[in-house]
């Protein structure tokens, strides 16, 4: 079984960057479709983006499209999230989801429910 533990979260001014990251352990990253919610005070578990086995396909939430990237490196079993032109509204917990896969390079999945393992989240908050 996975274990995610993500990091980088933390205070930034509006039109900002932050790179967050998701270490896992207990397992090969590479044998899993991740993706990235984030989740503000009283609201539902949002979307953010995914990414498939190979890292060869992206896909990303329409309030996140063209702002953030979703990237991953086997290798260090770590996915990374790099968040540019952050906003105000961008403010929440987020958190890194795994899904196991047979598809290497195929998948696109952007429930919750569609995810096994989630870390504890981190938090960004971005001051307007």
């Amino acid at each position: 079984q996975v274990q995610l533990v993500e990091s980088g979260g933390g205070l930034v001014q509006a039109g900002g960057s932050l790179r967050l990251s998701c270490a896992a352990s207990g397992g090969t990253l590479s044998s899993y479709y991740m993706g990235w919610f984030r989740q503000a005070p009283g609201k539902e578990r949002e979307f953010v983006g995914s990414i498939t086995r190979s890292g060869g396909g992206t896909y990303y939430g329409d309030s996140v499209k063209g702002r953030f990237t979703i990237s991953r490196d086997n290798a260090k079993n770590t996915v990374y999230l790099q968040m540019n032109t952050l906003k105000a509204e961008d403010t929440a917990v987020y958190y890194c989801a795994a899904k196991p896969s047979y598809s290497y390079y195929g998948g696109r999945y952007y429930r919750k429910d569609d995810y096994n393992y989630w870390g504890q989240g981190t938090q960004v908050t971005v001051s307007s």
